[in-house]
């Protein structure tokens, strides 16, 4: 069945620029112009940190603004990704989500940088990005701009596979009174009230939440499953216009969550915490310069911390393994990052322009049974970067820059990257550029030392045993890139088709059960190999009419190995769906209602590490809505439904997400 989806979205992409033809022809220029349709591309400024259209980017870049998340009906930060090529994202265990591009991705988010108004909220831990300890409502996201490839000449480790940037509204943009409330199927409640006040020199806002979800179907095949969570936080942000050519940012964050999760299936089950108390921290203030037309520079610090804590005590009475006794289950985990950064724009010509930088940080995990006898870990990154940009001609643009990062873990490395774009003709242009990118391994990966304690405080077992020593992920990356624009068809279209050979692939090879001992596994991370990963993706735009718009995406991927390891060498092929697309379609027929369809189709994969292999499946969401305003409020009411088909899994098999439905309701004032 799965073979047959590409024929599917080509005939749906023949259909689509059938479709374009005949409105063009059926529409004279009378009825509505092209200024009606789009404005110029979107100004970016993740791919390189400088402000430039999609078009003259250095990689591609996928926009995803407040109609699309909207449309969309995602409540949840990370199912927002679903709109963007190549992406796979799944919800696993323990409140935890993850997510790969292409490939590649386990029971963590470790190869993306993840940032949130310029702050990181990776985890130094194991790499997870902490989704649902992050105290941000949807409803306070301006924009989500994804990098789709490589991006370490500009942001460092991490920005692997590619940089997720989530930019927030400021202050300035929700003065007054907003509440938002939602609840449905699955335990879904959702409450978020904000408050925006100040006036033109210093303006703030606050926003508080609280939020419930119940993951998945409890009863499966395999046994019972519960994954519930109730997570509170409350943010803050103040925006000062200190001077006509000085600003200050400031914000802040606190959250707590409330956490169940656990099963009746099998003996690992009495070692895995049913409740979780999480808890999250940051302060993040940034000065921003203009010192002329040509420079201006922005200061940066922050610093976060995110505590988890669990704990579960297992009696294997009655089982194989009573000789054990009991064991003690301690999952605290405490983080913190401080981080310094400092970016400068400059424009030393008119066709010459450049940012360079700096930004230092300094991270510690805590936590006796992941790292046990060896205590706090801790360690320091710095780095520097320069990128430039030069129109060699009106056709040409070259773009080259490079960072020099020093990691506590591997040492000193240096990321380049170069490319071009030609414009071919106004509105379409050709992207070419090789990169070179590191992934630095984390503190669990390089010295993950996890034990099961007997509540005598003698070790029944090793879980995990530190490396011998690992040496960074390495990628090289190429690829030939397509943005073109067809105003009288009202079409954006942005191919992308990629080459990208990775060195030193980080994987953890584990031993199996072994018959009359406490051992579920032992695990140690190493080095394994090369991974060959080539494939393309499409994405368009396309607006008909003044009241129905459509984005659409597809992917191709194929992966190949040279891996030591037998277990990677056969998963790691099977760890992208081989094809997979994604449509969002808005309809606005008029006096305030709106209606949006999303599909979601992706061929079968295998998640490495702790995750199985899932089947494909398609994913069908619907949601209608109507604005009206009522004595100078503005309101919103919607019905969504997701998944409205059949069930498919996450992760693990027994990660069934099923049909459920939900109402919102929200009033501004």
């Amino acid at each position: 069945m799965s073979r047959n989806h590409p024929r599917a979205f080509l005939f749906l992409g023949l259909t689509v620029l059938l479709g374009v033809a005949q409105i063009s022809r059926a529409q004279s220029p009378a009825d509505f112009s092209e200024a009606d349709f789009f404005d110029d591309l979107p100004v970016v400024l993740s791919a390189s940190r400088l402000l430039q259209p999609l078009n003259e980017a250095p990689v591609a870049v996928t926009v995803i603004d407040q109609d699309m998340i909207r449309a969309s009906g995602f409540r949840d930060i990370p199912d927002l990704l679903r709109l963007v090529p190549g992406f796979s994202v799944a919800y696993t265990q323990f409140n935890t989500w993850t997510g790969a591009y292409h490939g590649l991705g386990d029971g963590f988010f470790r190869r993306f940088q993840v940032r949130v108004d310029g702050r990181s909220i990776s985890s130094p831990h194991n790499g997870a990005v902490l989704w649902s300890d992050l105290p941000l409502a949807i409803d306070d996201i301006e924009r989500i701009e994804v990098v789709r490839g490589p991006d370490a000449a500009v942001y460092g480790a991490n920005a692997f596979a590619g940089v997720i940037n989530i930019i927030t509204k400021t202050a300035a943009q929700v003065p007054g009174e907003f509440v938002s409330m939602q609840a449905g199927t699955k335990d879904m409640r959702g409450l978020t009230a904000r408050h925006g006040g100040g006036d033109e020199t210093v303006r703030y806002r606050l926003t508080a939440s609280a939020q419930q979800r119940d993951r998945f179907e409890r009863d499966t095949d395999e046994g019972q499953f519960f994954e519930a969570s109730q997570t509170y936080f409350v943010n803050g942000r103040l925006d000062w216009q200190l001077a006509p050519d000085a600003d200050l940012m400031a914000q802040f964050g606190l959250s707590q969550g409330n956490w169940d999760s656990g099963s009746e299936v099998d003996l690992e089950s009495l070692l895995e915490p049913t409740e979780q108390d999480s808890r999250a921290q940051y302060f993040h203030v940034a000065y921003h310069k203009v010192e002329s037309e040509r420079r201006e520079w922005r200061m940066q610090f922050y610093h976060s911390q995110n505590r988890f804590d669990a704990d579960q005590r297992a009696d294997f009475a009655g089982t194989p393994f009573a000789g054990v006794g009991i064991i003690e289950v301690d999952q605290y985990l405490l983080q913190r990052r401080t981080s310094l950064d400092l970016v400068v724009n400059e424009q030393w010509a008119p066709n010459l322009r450049g940012v360079w930088g700096g930004e230092i940080w300094y991270e510690t995990v805590k936590s006796p049974q992941n790292y046990y006898g060896s205590g706090t870990q801790s360690g320091t990154v710095w780095r520097v970067h320069g990128n430039l940009e030069w129109r060699a001609h009106e056709r040409v643009l070259l773009h080259g820059g490079a960072l020099l990062e020093h990691h506590y873990i591997t040492g000193t490395d240096i990321s380049p990257r170069l490319a071009a774009n030609f414009t071919l003709s106004p509105g379409h242009v050709v992207r070419m550029g090789i990169s070179r990118a590191y992934r630095s391994p984390t503190f669990f990966e390089e010295d993950g030392s996890q034990v099961l304690l007997k509540d005598t405080g003698d070790v029944a077992d090793f879980v995990t045993v530190p490396s011998e020593g690992l040496e960074p992920e390495r990628i090289l990356s190429r690829e030939i890139g397509y943005v073109g624009q067809w105003p009288s068809a009202r079409l954006e279209l942005d191919v992308r088709l990629f080459d990208d050979d990775i060195d030193d692939f980080i994987g953890d090879d584990c031993i199996d059960i072994i018959p009359g001992d406490a051992r579920l596994k032992e695990c140690q991370y190493a080095n394994w190999g090369r991974v060959h990963s080539r494939g393309g993706e499409i994405q368009l735009r396309w607006r008909p009419l003044p009241v129905f718009e459509l984005s659409g995406h597809f992917a191709h991927t194929l992966l190949s190995t040279d891996i030591t390891e037998p277990n990677l060498e056969e998963d790691i092929p099977q760890s992208a769906p081989r094809n997979s697309w994604g449509l969002l379609a808005r309809y606005l027929p008029g006096g305030g209602w709106e209606g949006s369809l999303f599909i979601q189709q992706a061929d079968d994969m295998k998640w490495l590490a702790d995750g199985d292999f899932t089947e494909g499946f398609t994913r069908v969401d619907v949601r209608v809505a109507r604005r009206w305003n009522w004595q100078g409020n503005e309101l919103e009411a919607a019905l969504v439904g997701q998944n409205l088909g059949d069930d498919y899994s996450e992760f693990r098999q027994s990660n069934i997400f099923s049909r459920r439905v939900y109402g919102s309701f929200s009033v501004a004032w």
